[in-house]
């Protein structure tokens, strides 16, 4: 299948425009799709769908080793107060709608997730037949839930990517930066830290870069 989500390019061509910066967390992106007939009914991984009933997860399950956990995190903190949020504001009547979220534990690196960690998701965009929603609208309907960090409103300008690369936000992995003032023109850009560019060498010595930007 087609990506469920863009690959955000990396920092080398980024407008020097006013934006919103989230963490960018170091774990596995999965999609969760609801329909307004249907409901929740499918969920995957960026390259991966499957029903979101009990033969889907245990497809998913099997295919997807590591990741069991997430489909029982989504439904107990996600479901029922984003269909909420959905039946409730006319932004989000259309016929389907996919949301994104990372799945991470405290140890969870560079995709690879730790048995005995608690898993957690988040939240980080929202797709509607119109496109992702725009940052400021994404805070204001869904800041109530467990959505990406904020790191920083404003410009996003050479010293906040070099303080943001020296650590100086504290975050482990990097940032994703959006912006643009609605769905046709959103943009975004990801930055991540020094740290964790070494931390990969180490880990991957030459193959590093295929988890870098």
């Amino acid at each position: 299948m087609l990506l469920a989500y863009p690959k955000i390019p990396d920092s080398k061509n980024c407008p020097n425009e006013q934006c919103v910066a989230f963490e960018k967390y170091d774990g596995t992106n999965l999609h969760w799709v609801w329909e307004v007939e249907l409901g929740w009914y499918a969920f995957g991984t960026r390259r991966s769908r499957f029903d979101l009933d009990e033969m889907g997860i245990a497809e998913f399950n099997a295919a997807h080793p590591g990741l069991e956990e997430a489909p029982e995190i989504f439904k107990r903190d996600f479901a029922s107060p984003l269909e909420s949020i959905f039946r409730d504001n006319e932004q989000y009547h259309c016929p389907e709608i996919t949301v994104f979220t990372e799945f991470f534990g405290a140890n969870s690196f560079a995709g690879k997730h730790k048995k005995d960690d608690r898993k957690q998701l988040v939240l980080f965009d929202v797709e509607t037949e119109g496109g992702m929603v725009v940052p400021d609208r994404f805070i204001q309907d869904f800041g109530k839930l467990n959505i990406a960090r904020v790191i920083y409103r404003g410009k996003l300008t050479g010293k906040f990517m070099d303080d943001l690369r020296k650590g100086k936000y504290g975050v482990d992995e990097g940032v994703v930066c959006k912006g643009g003032r609605n769905s046709n023109n959103l943009w975004m850009v990801k930055i991540k830290t020094d740290a964790y560019m070494q931390r990969l060498q180490q880990a991957f010595k030459d193959d590093w870069e295929k988890y870098w930007e």
